[in-house]
């Protein structure tokens, strides 16, 4: 075999053992190489939509590709993971569910996919929604240690308006009663919260545990009254109002909603949006925008995201089977 014969066949040698580059970098690389589908378990317009499309807006310009928020509505949610769970797992339909889908969905139908990492897989944490404290102005209750005091010296004196079963502020309020030892007398309500602050407000139920969204006109025009939050710490567009945890030492409750990719979507795409939605939450006039619905902004990893997501299952899920069943 001569000189060149030998190098040649060196050479062919190498082109042969040299590895292919897999598939699934090209496809990060390239990705999104067109929109993205992000389904929502919210209706148009509610809190948790309201915020999906702040940080929709935030990876259209990271991508130059539109992030299309899809609402799917119902059925506590169930409607949405079905849908999410049923598309292709190439990275281009996400799915974007609220504290609810994973708390009251798995005790009502264990079956349904909405477990991570079985179902879905977590890509990054968007933001929480703070859940407040509001009473009648008129029932002479200006803090919760009084509102306590007073569920224990007069039982069954105190009414609260529960506007949607299982729903988390509902669960707030059964957590409230369980850790302040009191009884309130619950008010059920049907489609949202607009006919419960309207009988808090005119005094025909004393109190409402609301998220930010429902309640702030309310509350800007002097028709009900804030007395505690309960976030872990004051918030900074409520200065001067007090934590519950500040009367009950570590109570906290709060909205929140994740990004998630049905399973099977790859790790280099999963990867690749967390990155992005990192860059997006952290962004500071996304966090103003957000702050303004009554959405505080944070960043978490996928393995941070679905260490939250159990321990929130621990501490809610108990409390949903104390509700009793109908």
């Amino acid at each position: 075999m001569s000189r060149m014969q030998f190098c040649l066949s060196i050479a062919i040698l190498c082109l042969l053992t040299v590895p292919p580059v897999s598939s699934t970098h090209a496809q990060a690389d390239s990705y999104p190489a067109k929109a993205v589908t992000i389904i929502s378990d919210a209706g148009t317009g509610a809190s948790p939509d309201v915020a999906m499309r702040i940080v929709a807006d935030g990876l259209d310009k990271i991508w130059g590709q539109q992030a299309v928020v899809v609402n799917h509505p119902g059925a506590n949610g169930s409607i949405a993971a079905r849908a999410a769970s049923a598309s292709t797992a190439d990275g281009y339909t996400l799915y974007s569910p609220a504290l609810s889908t994973f708390v009251a969905l798995p005790a009502a139908a264990p079956n349904l996919p909405v477990k991570l990492p079985r179902d879905f897989l977590p890509i990054g944490f968007i933001a929480e929604q703070p859940i407040f404290l509001t009473v009648d102005p008129a029932s002479g209750i200006a803090t919760l240690p009084q509102l306590i005091d007073r569920a224990k010296k007069a039982p069954g004196t105190i009414s609260i308006a529960v506007s949607g079963i299982g729903r988390l502020t509902h669960l707030t309020g059964i957590l409230l009663q369980q850790k302040a030892g009191i009884k309130l007398i619950q008010v059920p309500y049907n489609g949202g919260p607009a006919a419960a602050l309207s009988d808090v407000a005119a005094g025909r139920v004393t109190m409402i545990i609301e998220g930010y969204p429902g309640i702030i006109g309310a509350v800007n025009a002097g028709q009900v009254k804030l007395i505690a939050v309960a976030s872990p710490k004051r918030l900074p567009e409520f200065p001067d109002l007090p934590t519950v945890a500040e009367t009950i030492p570590g109570f906290a409750a709060a909205g929140w909603l994740i990004l998630a990719a049905p399973v099977g979507t790859p790790t280099t795409i999963i990867n690749k949006v967390s990155t992005d939605l990192t860059k997006v939450v952290n962004d500071p006039d996304v966090k103003k925008r957000l702050a303004a619905v009554g959405s505080y902004a944070r960043a978490m990893t996928p393995e941070q995201t679905l260490a939250f997501v159990d321990k929130q299952q621990e501490t809610w899920l108990p409390v949903l089977q104390t509700i009793p069943t109908q």
